[in-house]
């Protein structure tokens, strides 16, 4: 899949969070009395306009697609006739600018959390929460955990799946104290683990915490048996064919199919030669292998899939699915300690404790974009919570030029009972859109590290 599979899926997940997002703002500016004059999808010239309502709202989609906005009755921008002075934005009581404003995030917040719960309520199939040997001498390693264990709560909180194992060891990081992990051991015992966060640097986000830590995946020795090819790939263009058992690639024994992951992982774009079983007979074929970008990290492919077991995924996967009101509570769990954990990153980059290098722009949002895409629906739609969370936490900071440097002002406005003065506002602007800059710019030099690095 190329850059325009990429670029669709990036397109598509941002046309939705800037539509919901200035959906907030028009329904609660419509809900107070506010005359609404334009709803934009993007900024510049519009590409395409149509009217629409009692009041001809114009609703345009243009031709920068980094934003949107919704244009209210302002006197501040536009003379407005006595008639309908009542509807203009800036006549409103200091309450409903505040609830115009703010409902732009909180959409954001609504979104993420109905995506969720529709997950929740349907179901996913998810890894189980189980450790493969811990990397020697790490951390992991000396807090004694071993291959076989199961992990069943972190700090006092239950444990389902791998990726609520990550995210509880991800929340936790960043106050650098031993945490304690509950698992099942091999022998079927429940014991407890003292994992000490502060002894490795965990807060360094931009990287996998588990993996800093010695935590891996339990990965079972699968025979490496070939399932499935995929049409055109590399391995089928050399000629190797499904049930091919591999037996060396590049004068190295492979015993299993995780042999296989590792040395092709670590050859994007080198030719191979693979030696299989097929048929009682030993065949050699000269393979040149695909490349791919995983967490910044090259990666070579062959284009084959192992074959699939049903007891072995039974034993590595299983359904999760909630009723309707514990998915609720859950999706809203989620999507609040999602954005308070935004909200203590960003805090501790501002004090140094974490690295600006974990600030993100738009080509590494794409790249995670096309990335869920192609993993499936269920992935893409947690990509989709994810950045809504993340778009809602942003445009609440205190920043002039963003929603929540408008409700700074309101927030001023109701103390000093009457409206921040012209001048303080023309200040804030020019600090806001400083501020803004310097974000933009650390994040396309992140990106841009990245792609180089990559």
């Amino acid at each position: 899949m190329g850059p325009l599979y990429y670029l669709g899926a990036f397109v598509l997940a941002l046309g939705i969070l800037i539509v919901v997002h200035e959906l907030g703002h028009f329904l609660v500016a419509r809900w107070c009395g506010i005359k609404v004059l334009r709803f934009s999808v993007g900024f510049g010239k519009p590409l395409l306009v149509r009217r629409f309502g009692r009041d001809s709202t114009e609703w345009a989609v243009c031709v920068f697609p980094l934003g949107g906005y919704v244009k209210m009755l302002d006197e501040r921008e536009a003379p407005v006739e006595a008639r309908e002075l009542h509807r203009a934005f800036n006549r409103q009581p200091v309450a409903k600018r505040f609830a115009v404003v703010a409902a732009g995030p909180v959409a954001n917040f609504l979104l993420a959390v109905i995506l969720y719960w529709g997950l929740f309520v349907h179901g996913t199939e998810e890894i189980r929460p189980i450790l493969g040997a811990p990397t020697a001498q790490s951390v992991a390693s000396a807090s004694g955990f071993s291959e076989g264990d199961v992990v069943l709560s972190v700090a006092d909180r239950a444990v389902d799946t791998w990726n609520d194992f990550r995210w509880e060891i991800l929340r936790k990081a960043l106050e650098r104290q031993p945490v304690a992990v509950g698992v099942r051991d091999a022998s079927g015992e429940a014991v407890m683990r003292q994992l000490d966060l502060g002894a490795s640097d965990a807060a360094d986000l931009d990287g996998d915490v588990v993996q800093q830590l010695g935590l891996r995946l339990f990965r079972p020795a699968i025979p490496p048996i070939i399932g499935s090819l995929a049409s055109g790939g590399p391995a089928e263009a050399a000629g190797l064919l499904a049930g091919d058992k591999v037996t060396e690639i590049d004068s190295r024994t492979v015993g299993s199919w995780g042999d296989v992951l590792e040395i092709v992982r670590a050859a994007p774009g080198r030719p191979l030669r693979v030696v299989v079983e097929r048929g009682g007979r030993t065949q050699s074929f000269d393979v040149t292998t695909g490349e791919a970008v995983e967490r910044g990290q090259r990666i070579g492919r062959l284009g084959i899939a192992l074959r699939d077991d049903p007891s072995r995924r039974s034993q590595l996967m299983h359904t999760v699915r909630y009723g309707p009101i514990d998915a609720l509570t859950r999706a809203a769990k989620q999507t609040y300690e999602t954005a308070l954990f935004s909200l203590r990153v960003l805090g501790r980059m501002v004090t140094g404790d974490v690295s600006w290098r974990n600030l993100s722009g738009p080509v590494t949002i794409a790249d995670f974009a096309g990335q869920s895409a192609r993993l499936g629906l269920a992935y893409y739609i947690k990509f989709l919570a994810l950045i809504s969370i993340s778009l809602g936490v942003l445009n609440l900071l205190p920043i002039p030029l963003l929603d929540g440097g408008h409700l700074m002002y309101y927030i001023f406005e109701i103390i000093k009972g009457g409206p921040v003065s012209e001048k303080a506002m023309e200040i804030g602007q020019q600090i806001g859109l400083a501020v803004l800059v310097m974000l933009m710019a650390f994040a396309f030099y992140n990106d841009i590290n990245r792609l180089v690095s990559s």
